[in-house]
């Protein structure tokens, strides 16, 4: 059986001055998570905001208890990260 998560966050670039600033922090964020954590990572809200980014992250894996831990270890990853701040969060499980 096959278990699938999905995390959406909505993050706040705030010292960003341009879409330019902003991209350049997703897609570090985006590049960091899928090589780090091994998920699919996009960009898929607020796309020509200045400051705000909805990113969307996802697992497959045999085991739901570990595709919840690895989504949690992306959020935590993302949170701790100085050039941006996590403003919303949801998580589903299927």
């Amino acid at each position: 059986m096959a278990f699938a998560g999905i995390l959406n966050i909505t993050i706040e670039v705030s010292a960003s001055e341009s879409l330019k600033d902003k991209r350049h922090v997703v897609k570090s964020i985006l590049d960091t998570t899928r090589n780090k954590f091994n998920v699919s990572a996009a960009e898929v809200a607020h796309l020509d905001s200045r400051k705000i980014a909805g990113l969307a992250f996802a697992s497959v894996a045999n085991d739901g208890v570990f595709v919840n831990k690895v989504l949690n270890k992306v959020l935590h990853h993302i949170e701790a990260n100085p050039l941006c701040e996590v403003v919303d969060t949801s998580m589903e499980m299927v």
